[in-house]
């Protein structure tokens, strides 16, 4: 009787490496996939697309598996740079890491690995994959610190019936701790952060090169003009560093904030402290909606929602839904509610899914 085969993306770093032995371990036919998602900046003191794929391919060595390259990189720049561009040049601030993982790593990587004869597929994800009522569940990882269910929350019952993570019931440190107990090379290889395309280049110059600049006003919301700034697509809603407005015209004092963007004037606006109310909201609404159940969860029953990946989930309801848009209210009003990132909705340590936040009020 053949194994059931497992076809594993492996990055080069600690996680996926160690949910690729742990397969082995347990007896399935793995087989590792590196993904190579970004191609423009090889040659780029930025890009480590060739140290992950050496990396990958000495654990895969240790571990005892074969390892297939994969180049994803069309499939990348157009179904998830290409809307990266686009809500930038719309003032708002998106998510690639979210349409990355429903688009390229349990979409792309899922049919490549399908064609390879697999029964599943398997990442490194801090998330666990449940089951209620015939249906399957997304759930929280073990490690609260490391949980990754926030990015993952548009895969829907096909992408997770097919899909297994086999560190989301252990911490950080026992990953760490089973990687260099079993010798593999990358066991102390430090996290990779921030957006992948990007790495650690700073980010305005990277946005730069393919959005032009549009400077405007930087105004108080009583249109008393602070400053310029250099374009919309380079602020957030709540930032604080890099607004070039401290210590200038009432700068003295608590720190200066974005607190909206004027896409149709080009007006940046800033609001003085940290706790000022134009910086929290009660209510938002939330469009390109997923449902990892396939339907919409009750109105007005009581949930966690997160509007940014390192939060607790705060109570809400969602009061109103419909095919194209939900409306969600919270207990208690959100700072810095930024348009284009994702509100993701649980029930308990269950994610039901969510919604991209728009600008409507």
């Amino acid at each position: 009787m053949s194994k059931v085969r497992v076809v594993v993306g492996m990055s080069g770093g600690v996680d996926s490496s160690v949910a690729a032995l742990l397969l082995k371990q347990q007896g399935y036919d793995v087989i590792g996939l590196f993904m190579k998602n970004w191609e423009e900046d090889d040659n780029s003191e930025y890009c480590s697309s060739r140290e992950d794929l050496v990396d990958a391919a000495s654990v895969a060595d240790v571990i005892g598996i074969p390892l297939e390259a994969v180049n994803f990189s069309a499939e990348y720049k157009e179904r998830v740079f290409s809307h990266f561009l686009a809500e930038y040049k719309a003032g708002r601030t998106p998510n690639p890491d979210v349409l990355c993982n429903a688009e390229i790593k349990f979409k792309a990587f899922l049919d490549h690995a399908t064609g390879l004869g697999a029964d599943y597929i398997a990442t490194g994800h801090y998330a666990q994959v449940g089951e209620a009522n015939g249906m399957c569940q997304l759930v929280k990882g073990e490690d609260g610190t490391k949980d990754q269910s926030y990015f993952l929350y548009r895969l829907n019952q096909e992408q997770l019936s097919k899909t297994l993570f086999p560190i989301g019931h252990l911490y950080k440190r026992d990953v760490r701790k089973i990687a260099r107990d079993w010798g593999l090379p990358n066991f102390s290889k430090k996290d990779s952060t921030g957006i992948c395309f990007i790495g650690e280049r700073p980010f305005r110059e990277f946005l730069s090169r393919y959005l032009p600049d549009e400077p405007g006003e930087i105004q108080t919301p009583a249109g008393i003009v602070m400053g310029k700034h250099d374009g919309l697509m380079y602020y957030t809603i709540g930032q604080r560093h890099g607004l070039g407005i401290g210590g200038i015209r009432g700068g003295e004092g608590e720190p200066w904030f974005v607190s909206n963007k004027d896409v149709a004037r080009n007006i940046l606006t800033v609001v003085q402290g940290h706790d000022y109310p134009d910086l929290f909201r009660t209510s938002l609404i939330a469009n390109d909606l997923a449902w990892i159940s396939g339907r919409a969860p009750h109105c007005n029953w009581v949930y966690g929602g997160k509007v940014r990946y390192r939060q607790p989930d705060a109570p809400c309801v969602i009061a109103h839904v419909d095919e194209t848009k939900c409306r969600i209210e919270f207990a208690q009003p959100q700072w810095a509610v930024a348009p284009g990132q994702s509100v993701v909705v649980y029930e308990s340590n269950v994610c039901l899914g969510g919604g991209v936040i728009t600008d409507e009020r």
